[in-house]
């Protein structure tokens, strides 16, 4: 348990210090310079909704949460099956990856009122805002990381007759995972600020509202506490997304790859 308490102070313990004490500052500088409220609140009155408010923002977050964690998990699969392909062939990465970028640059503010009309408004629509935000980056990493595996690995394997499935299955990809793991954890992040903005556009048209939908009532109607303690809220759930990956990564990679050691 001391052990336990020990890393978990060296982990946790100096980003802690900097939240309280930034928390306390910026406390003070509202207070000192009589900021008004509906340009900035004070840390303690975003406290005081999030325990006021906590039934109504934990449903928000949780219809967020679900629509993140769509999105995410489609662009996990999707990404890496993607990646797997461009990579079994030069003639097929050379035809397809260039539209695999349409991810990354498809302007999500535009087409999401398109896919709420596709889709119907609601989970479905705002979980493909999510993965479309977020897919790039799991493709274009794990693809770096299969074409980066040794060739004189690669070479091995198809000395010893392995076919190039096996190879790809049993070398490329395990080769491959600490790419993947980056691209998951931008994706991770990147699937909330998805489904963030896209509940902007279209999650109030659904049954359910999220964080996005919270945020943009309370700024119309000039609580800022609201706002910032919906703002927390997201940023909470991406950082727990990104940490659960985070976990996962270690898991799979700590005996055997430096970057799960430190």
């Amino acid at each position: 348990m001391k052990a336990f308490l020990q890393r978990w102070g060296t982990a946790y313990g100096p980003p802690l210090v900097v939240l309280i004490v930034g928390t306390l500052l910026l406390e003070a500088y509202v207070r000192w310079t009589h900021v008004p409220i509906y340009l900035a609140p004070r840390p303690s009155d975003v406290i005081l909704t999030l325990h006021r408010e906590r039934a109504y923002l934990l449903a928000a977050s949780w219809s967020t949460a679900k629509a993140a964690l769509v999105g995410f998990g489609l662009s996990a699969g999707v990404g890496v099956a993607i990646a797997l392909a461009l990579a079994s062939s030069a003639w097929v990465r050379r035809a397809f990856y260039p539209y695999t970028v349409f991810f990354q640059t498809v302007p999500i503010i535009a087409i999401a009122p398109m896919l709420s009309i596709w889709l119907a408004p609601g989970l479905k629509a705002v979980a493909a805002c999510a993965f479309i935000v977020s897919v790039f980056p799991v493709i274009a990493n794990t693809l770096a990381g299969l074409i980066a595996t040794d060739p004189a690995l690669v070479d091995l394997f198809r000395l010893y007759g392995a076919s190039r499935t096996a190879a790809m299955l049993k070398l490329r990809f395990p080769a491959a995972l600490p790419n993947v793991f980056i691209g998951l954890r931008v994706a991770a992040g990147l699937a909330v600020i998805g489904t963030v903005v896209a509940e902007f556009l279209v999650g109030e048209l659904g049954e359910e509202q999220g964080l996005g939908v919270v945020i943009v009532g309370a700024s119309h109607n000039g609580h800022s506490d609201r706002v910032f303690a919906a703002v927390l809220l997201a940023s909470a759930l991406g950082l727990t997304m990104f940490g659960a990956v985070n976990l996962v990564a270690r898991r799979v990679l700590r005996n055997w790859h430096a970057s799960a050691r430190t």
